[in-house]
């Protein structure tokens, strides 16, 4: 039987996390090559084909390849042909994830590490580099890629995502729960959001406004009122009618946003909810991004 081959692009923004994505892909097994031209990445995968099979020739079955704005030299158009190309190597699989953080967590990134954007100079600051480089790489999103917002996670959390992303069991799409606060900004990662904030209000009882959507309280609070019930049931009945029809598409993960005002109490015990209706049919993740 012939070994399937993996072969992951990696890109973002500079200072989203993408050397560290690469490194991590690095310790799960994967050759890592980073800022190859696009153009190659097809004759870099043929010439691992071409010599598969052959004796003390190299020939890794996880290959990761990085890219960014400066080795991108193509158009939507092109990148497309190019993934279009890569679907027809027999025995390969392609998956490509994009890092990316607000303007904010980049700025401070940079300010942090005092290093230099690479497409900034006297005549370019900052902002404006990061602007340009977005959209230089907006090619590289499409349908098929995997979005990772690293605004709030730390570089264990971007590990563990990463080894999440690659696992190696046969491809199986992967539901991520995750709570969050629109006063925080809405999540870049997310597939679907369910906006919650019409619920009755924890925040608004003094003896409750500390608790989390995880404190007993708060969850008998929740759980007495039929319309928190029949939100439950209205996002649960969704995702039953439609989580088939996401992963028929060939989708390794489908992330999905719940979002009250400060993401504590209702969207943290919706979440909660969700995660348990389809932890038995499916493979489920809960990330509470407040909390």
């Amino acid at each position: 039987m012939v070994a399937q081959q993996t072969l992951v692009i990696v890109s973002g923004r500079s200072g989203s996390g993408k050397s560290s994505a690469l490194h991590a892909l690095e310790d799960l097994g994967y050759y890592c090559v980073d800022n190859l031209p696009t153009k190659l990445i097809p004759s870099l995968v043929a010439e691992f084909h071409s010599t598969k099979g052959q004796e003390n020739q190299f020939d890794p079955e996880k290959l990761a390849v990085g890219i960014d704005a400066r080795s991108l030299r193509l158009d939507n158009a092109g990148f497309r042909k190019m993934v279009y190309e890569l679907s027809h190597f027999e025995h390969m699989t392609t998956q490509i994830i994009f890092l990316d953080a607000d303007d904010d967590t980049l700025i401070r990134r940079f300010s942090e590490t005092r290093r230099k954007h690479p497409m900034s100079n006297d005549n370019i600051p900052l902002i404006e580099a990061l602007a340009l480089e977005k959209q230089l790489l907006s090619p590289v999103i499409t349908d098929e890629t995997m979005l990772i917002d690293t605004s709030n996670m730390s570089l264990h959390q971007l590990r563990a995502e990463m080894g999440r992303l690659v696992q190696d069991e046969e491809p199986k799409m992967a539901l991520l729960i995750q709570s969050f606060g629109f006063k925080y900004g809405i999540p870049k990662d997310s597939d679907l959001i369910f906006d919650v904030r019409c619920l009755i209000n924890p925040h608004w009882v003094p003896q409750l406004r500390a608790l989390t959507g995880q404190d007993q309280e708060i969850i008998d609070f929740l759980e007495e009122d039929d319309r928190v019930q029949a939100m439950i049931h209205s996002i649960s009945d969704y995702l039953s009618n439609w989580l088939s029809d996401y992963a028929i598409n060939n989708r390794r993960y489908l992330t999905v946003s719940i979002g009250c005002t400060g993401g504590q109490h209702r969207s943290v015990f919706l979440a909660e909810r969700i995660q348990a209706l389809f932890a038995k049919n499916w493979s489920v993740q809960i990330r509470h991004r407040q909390l």
